[in-house]
């Protein structure tokens, strides 16, 4: 029968300017909005704080494809930052689709009645808290972690790379 396997997981939603971070508890039941890190020369040691204070199970990027499936210039990017994560971090790292998630945190965020200019600060973590829901879902649904597996503690894992 599927379910989820049972651990916090962190879901980063990395722009330019922001990475947005959620967690789920234990039990995947809550995804909430973690922290805004500033992305930049420091965001890996950031990123790293929060894992070593949540100790996750895993860590889901998510991951930027077009709506027809296919990778751009930004899926490219999403691909290069997840692997500087994963060689950083102590586990398993994801890559995990995300389209229309900040579409979902921007219409969440405006029917709370937040105001544009005051979404700008909070909207990476919305979109983080979208992307951790979407990827519990899909576990919950299959039985089976989401996404593409980037790297585990150990080196790459080539095996489990079917994009979900």
């Amino acid at each position: 029968m599927p379910g989820l396997r049972p651990g916090v997981r962190l879901a980063l939603d990395w722009g330019d300017v922001r990475i947005g971070v959620a967690a789920c508890d234990r039990d995947g039941v809550l995804a909430y909005p973690l922290a805004t890190v500033a992305a930049g020369p420091t965001e890996l040691t950031e990123i790293g704080r929060l894992v070593a204070e949540h100790e996750p199970i895993e860590l889901l990027v998510g991951f930027p494809r077009s709506l027809s499936g296919g990778e751009g210039l930004a899926a490219v990017k999403a691909r290069e930052r997840a692997g500087r994560l994963a060689a950083t971090v102590g586990v398993p790292v994801r890559l995990v689709d995300e389209r229309l998630t900040t579409v979902t945190a921007a219409q969440r965020l405006r029917a709370s009645g937040k105001r544009a200019k005051q979404q700008r600060a909070l909207i990476d973590a919305a979109a983080a808290v979208a992307i951790l829901e979407q990827a519990l879902a899909v576990e919950g649904s299959r039985g089976s972690p989401p996404g593409e597996l980037v790297s585990a503690p150990g080196g790459p894992i080539e095996a489990d790379s079917t994009p979900t």
